[in-house]
């Protein structure tokens, strides 16, 4: 799990983990996983994967990445990182995200940008903010926080002179660091990634029922 993923995870979702929190994790990269490992202790973190996978210990195994073997509205935390990019079907994908949490509950989804090229066992798409609004929309759910940055090169951006910080060239740093990796195999860990925190509405309340009409008019 790339570095900036981690540092996402800690500036932007690890405040939505709560002890008594039911959790769900999709495609954890190992056993704990990293981000289980930042969190610590919940009252339930349970894993799903295809059921092929055999390296780690999974709490759901799926031969279909678009059906869970879960109820609905069983997690108050669905979370998956760096795992939508392996997804063919998003706009399938995404909806079953949202199944499985509860209503007020929240799904939270990094995913890189400018990573290169890794097929686990395929490697379909990059998604801005936009993309995953459109996305999380789709699915029924409300958009708390949809963003992409690279953490890592905070720490450049402070040294940089005002001006320079508001010019593009930042922005596009982000091709140069997906070039080096995947063109020349140059081992630059720093990265951009999208982080989306969203939440399942809850059911709208029923309106107040109208009085019943008087068979008396005044």
């Amino acid at each position: 799990m790339h570095k900036n993923s981690r540092l996402l995870f800690e500036k932007y979702a690890r405040q939505h983990f709560r002890p008594e929190m039911r959790v769900l994790e999709i495609g954890p990269d190992r056993d704990p996983s990293t981000y289980r490992s930042i969190v610590g202790a919940t009252s339930a973190w349970d894993t799903l994967d295809f059921a092929s996978r055999s390296d780690v210990a999974l709490t759901y195994r799926t031969t279909d990445e678009y059906r869970f073997p879960v109820a609905d509205s069983t997690y108050d935390l669905v979370f998956a990182a760096q795992v939508i990019e392996h997804v063919r079907k998003v706009w399938l994908w995404v909806p079953e995200l949202a199944r499985v949490c509860r209503p007020g509950g929240l799904v939270i989804i990094i995913n890189p940008v400018s990573w290169h090229y890794h097929e686990s066992p395929v490697d379909c798409w990059r998604i801005y903010p936009e993309g995953m609004r459109a996305l999380c929309e789709e699915a029924g759910l409300e958009v708390v926080l949809s963003l992409w940055e690279s953490v890592e090169l905070e720490g450049l951006s402070r040294i940089t002179p005002a001006g320079l910080r508001k010019h593009r060239i930042m922005q596009r740093l982000s091709g140069v660091v997906g070039m080096l990796n995947a063109g020349l195999k140059f081992p630059v860990e720093a990265a951009y990634d999208t982080i989306t925190v969203a939440r399942r509405p809850e059911p709208a309340e029923n309106p107040a029922t109208p009085p019943p009409l008087s068979d008396h008019p005044a």
